[in-house]
């Protein structure tokens, strides 16, 4: 069942990347297999993980050795407004004798110490590489703990030697889709219900954009999975509108959620001026083409206006610092081409962007805005990045945490925009806060000191 279920993930028609190759290619996944030992990229259990924890009431179970919870717990910056349950680490923490024995057993004593402890809404148990291996059966021992406790018990089947992060990410997808949505009905439903797919609320980001729909009248009936309450997710399929953060993690949510209950999508950014005002009127002429009043539009537009003439303000100063200030971007996604127009908004000039983890929309929209000569990488090496820095190509660095120590060798200023960060970039106001952080890294003290002669030079 598991493989049926990754060759109906390969397949993904909402995938234009998937669906430009061959059969033959098609059927050997998204990306490369991982090399056994490799530590950087994550694996399908990660990937899983990291899509479904920033629910925040439920509780998380981990079915394997201690490591997997420990490599892969708290590693994302997802805020949440009230529950911390999804903070907290549950494992099942297996060992040679229970690879010997089995895990079933272990497995629903866990189940049923987390309902009578924490009495959550509902418990994920995540299916690693040596529970599956063992062949534990987990689909029935959820089945049994749910009807035992009268509380959904979710597998989550995504164990990581099936492939990548990426493809633990759509895993997790049809887990939500097979398990949770549809399963309760909203007590009231609006014209302007939409769901966000794809986004993680990292930092808080989620909190720099609500604010706009309340004011513009745009209702956030759920989100996949940012500062999510388990009752919300069940009731997503009863949205006007879904909008798509990242199409290469979770395009298979939002393409059987317009399946199943007509629900149109569409993908958008939160990142920058100009992307943050385009996805508002999409959204909002979406929703009046299904339904909502034709006002919503023109409050949109006040809010857009307004929000621009003030974000324009206050990153007027900063363009000044910046002017000749060159960026190298090495992160994917949708960041690699919503970063790319977010950067420039404020007058600093991107040098190349990496282009791995992106998809074929992804990559076109980059050579829309930046033409076919502008640098992009599927595959940058990290002595490649380092001969970069180290030539003065570019003044300043932005990536994930795993490629920091590339720029610091270099004696070049980093600064974080992936998972892990601390600052939020969403939105009008989260432009200003990124220009803000570039500015304080690029201006610091310590890289004319570090680029000094060692004393004993």
């Amino acid at each position: 069942m598991l493989q049926d279920k990754v060759q109906e993930v390969f397949n993904e028609p909402g995938c234009a990347k998937n669906q430009a190759k061959s059969e033959k290619e098609r059927k050997k996944g998204c990306t490369k297999a991982l090399k056994p030992g490799a530590a950087a990229g994550g694996c399908a259990y990660d990937g899983a993980m990291i899509a479904l924890q920033p629910i925040a009431d439920v509780a998380h179970l981990v079915h394997g050795p201690i490591a997997c919870l420990g490599n892969s717990w708290d590693n994302r910056g997802s805020k949440s407004s009230g529950p911390q349950t999804y903070r907290m680490g549950f494992t099942t923490d297996l060992s040679e004798l229970d690879v010997i024995h089995g895990g079933e057993k272990k497995l629903f004593k866990a189940i049923k110490e987390i309902i009578t402890q924490y009495d959550p809404p509902a418990v994920f148990v995540y299916l690693t590489c040596v529970p599956s291996m063992i062949g534990d059966d987990v689909e029935a021992v959820c089945k049994h703990a749910s009807r035992k406790f009268g509380k959904p018990v979710i597998p989550i089947n995504a164990p990581g030697f099936v492939g990548s992060k990426n493809l633990g990410n759509k895993l997790a997808g049809e887990a939500l889709l097979e398990h949770v949505i549809g399963t309760e009905e909203p007590e009231v439903s609006t014209d302007t219900d939409v769901c966000i797919i794809g986004e993680y609320n990292l930092a808080g980001e989620l909190w720099q954009i609500k604010p706009l729909f309340d004011e513009i009248g745009i209702r956030l009936l759920s989100c996949i999975s940012g500062d999510a309450r388990y009752h919300e997710v069940a009731r997503a399929h009863r949205a006007r509108l879904t909008m798509v953060v990242c199409s290469q993690a979770l395009v298979n949510v939002g393409r059987k959620m317009e399946e199943r209950w007509g629900i149109p999508y569409f993908e958008g950014s939160f990142y920058g001026v100009s992307d943050m005002s385009d996805t508002l009127r999409t959204m909002t002429r979406m929703l009046v083409e299904r339904g909502a009043k034709k006002e919503l539009i023109d409050r949109a537009e006040g809010v857009i206006a307004r929000e621009e003439s003030r974000v324009w303000r206050r990153l007027e100063p900063y363009r000044a610092r910046f002017d000749g200030k060159r960026v190298l971007l090495f992160t994917g996604g949708v960041k690699s081409w919503s970063m790319v127009t977010a950067l420039e908004t404020a007058g600093l000039t991107i040098v190349g962007t990496s282009t791995k983890k992106s998809t074929k929309e992804d990559k076109e929209r980059i050579k829309k805005a930046k033409g076919k000569e502008f640098h992009m990488w599927d595959d940058l090496k990290p002595r490649d990045i380092y001969k970069m820095l180290r030539d003065s190509e570019a003044d300043i660095m932005l990536s994930g945490g795993r490629s920091q120590f590339i720029s610091l060798k270099a004696k070049v200023p980093w600064l974080d925009i992936n998972q892990e960060r601390h600052h939020a970039y969403a939105g009008y106001d989260g432009i200003v806060a990124l220009c803000e952080e570039i500015d304080k890294t690029l201006s610091s003290p310590i890289w004319r000191q570090v680029r000094l002669p060692a004393p004993w030079e």
